[in-house]
């Protein structure tokens, strides 16, 4: 048995009715010649590879009464085939009916009384290709260990090796609630003096974050009234926190209200495109930007052109939330998540494409600083303290008093840039072709984009509630055009 950190648990416990926590990615293949069955051999790319892949394997315990994060365990009635399911679009299928069934099978929650995965092969589509949709819960994997992940179940040659397993994987027997609340107790009992260092700490880098003197003055004095080992160890390195350079002041700006900042329901609406990513290269090369810079650039462009011909632009910019890897590396466990996230102002109240970019730029500078200023640890390290069943009942409460309704949310949306193979990949002698990535909303966020580059494409995803965004597919088609006229203004 092994627990789920915090920031694991915390995406179980912000599930809803409308609100789920599992991300997901449309992968389309090509068949290799001849004869060709989607389904029996990507089931059996994954049957062979299962000793590799943990996080495929395990399920969830819960601890009795909600007191403490669950455990993982190997599923000890593991069922391939509850996992891998076959589906399809009437022949020959279009993008159009692809993004429709991806948008039903995204919009259903997992089932944890099984391992929280499931892949869907399609098949149907024109040209000799099928599809794989894969649902995989975030309490599982982040974005690098999901992305490891993949690199385990692909090849990187279509006539790869068969892999054979070292050892066998065995299941875990079943615990009865005394075992699992036998385990819990000993995490329970160091709650709180974690809590009250973790709090100590975190009130002194607020302080100096905010530049604010009360603020700073009351974590010395809580610093001050602390004796003993915990004492110790929060004023352990203060002489080299107070000789640093200052951080930056927190950013006063609160996001605008927009159409797609609601409550969200339970039905998805899913867009794809694919754009050139050496024309995104040629648009950075000239303007001394970064690919992030053009992505975020064209994404606030987008942004404009949709809200503004539905007279909803608003007259500050938007606020996206972007996630940001923390892995250092030294993880003993690459299979959690280790993600945080920044806040960066998206310039869609200005309507020069060459200086949105540099307003982006500007704008991820000084959210980096930021974010370097008061360390993701110390957030995300918050989540490990309230029980399961208080931040089940939190979330259950916001959603019922609709406060995503009635406060401005602290971004409008998700924009997320994950750098991706450059090299072909292949699944049971098929080429992959493109790998689009299916993200998640949450109430009060209708929207995410979230692009992933492969060989010379990037390969947008766009997800939204279908009451708050029912024509997303306009606003994946102004991104393209985006770029275009990008191009066109660079020179590039």
């Amino acid at each position: 048995m092994k627990q789920l950190s915090g920031l694991d648990a915390t995406f179980l416990h912000m599930e809803t009715a409308s609100q789920f926590g599992h991300v997901s990615s449309l992968c389309i293949y090509e068949k290799p010649s001849g004869a060709y069955d989607p389904l029996a051999a990507f089931r059996r790319q994954v049957e062979r590879r299962l000793h590799l892949l943990e996080p495929l394997r395990r399920r969830l315990v819960e601890v009795p009464l909600g007191l403490d994060h669950p455990f993982w365990i190997e599923d000890p009635d593991f069922d391939l085939d509850f996992h891998i399911r076959h589906t399809g679009v009437p022949p020959p299928g279009d993008d159009e009916q692809l993004q429709e069934l991806v948008a039903r099978l995204i919009g259903r929650p997992l089932d944890r009384a099984h391992p929280l995965w499931e892949m869907y092969v399609i098949e149907g589509l024109a040209n000799d290709r099928f599809a794989v949709l894969t649902k995989i819960h975030h309490a599982t994997v982040d974005g690098a260990s999901g992305a490891e992940l993949t690199m385990l179940i692909l090849d990187a040659t279509p006539d790869a090796a068969d892999v054979t397993p070292d050892v066998d994987w065995r299941p875990d027997p079943a615990p009865t609630d005394m075992q699992v609340l036998a385990r819990a107790s000993v995490n329970l009992v160091r709650k709180p003096g974690r809590a009250l260092l973790l709090s100590a700490r975190a009130l002194r880098e607020l302080g100096e974050a905010t530049r604010n003197p009360a603020i700073i003055e009351a974590s010395r004095q809580w610093r001050r009234s602390l004796r003993g080992p915990l004492g110790q160890l929060l004023n352990r390195g203060r002489k080299r926190d107070e000789e640093r350079d200052p951080p930056p002041s927190l950013p006063t700006a609160m996001a605008p209200r927009t159409p797609f900042n609601g409550p969200i329901t339970a039905h998805r609406k899913f867009a794809f495109r694919a754009a050139s990513l050496q024309q995104v290269k040629d648009i950075k090369n000239a303007l001394g930007a970064t690919v992030n810079d053009v992505v975020m650039a064209v994404c606030a462009g987008a942004l404009r052109t949709y809200l503004e011909k539905r007279n909803e632009l608003p007259d500050a910019p938007l606020v996206s939330m972007i996630p940001v890897s923390i892995r250092t590396g030294e993880e003993t466990d690459k299979w959690t998540n280790r993600v945080s996230g920044l806040l960066a102002l998206l310039p869609t109240n200005e309507p020069d494409p060459i200086e949105r970019v540099r307003k982006v730029h500007d704008a991820m500078v000084s959210s980096k600083e930021l974010f370097n200023a008061i360390p993701a640890d110390t957030l995300t390290d918050f989540a490990q303290f309230p029980s399961p069943a208080m931040f089940a009942r939190a979330t259950r409460m916001a959603v019922r008093w609709r406060l995503a309704d009635r406060f401005n949310p602290p971004a409008n949306l998700v924009i997320s840039n994950v750098p991706g193979p450059r090299e072909p990949l292949y699944a049971a002698g098929a080429k992959l072709l493109h790998y689009f990535p299916v993200s998640t909303i949450v109430d009060g966020q209708g929207l995410n984009i979230t692009v992933q580059s492969y060989l010379d494409s990037l390969d947008f995803g766009l997800v939204s509630c279908r009451e708050l965004v029912p024509d997303v597919g306009d606003l994946a088609d102004d991104i393209i055009r985006e770029i275009d006229a990008l191009a066109v203004a660079a020179g590039a």
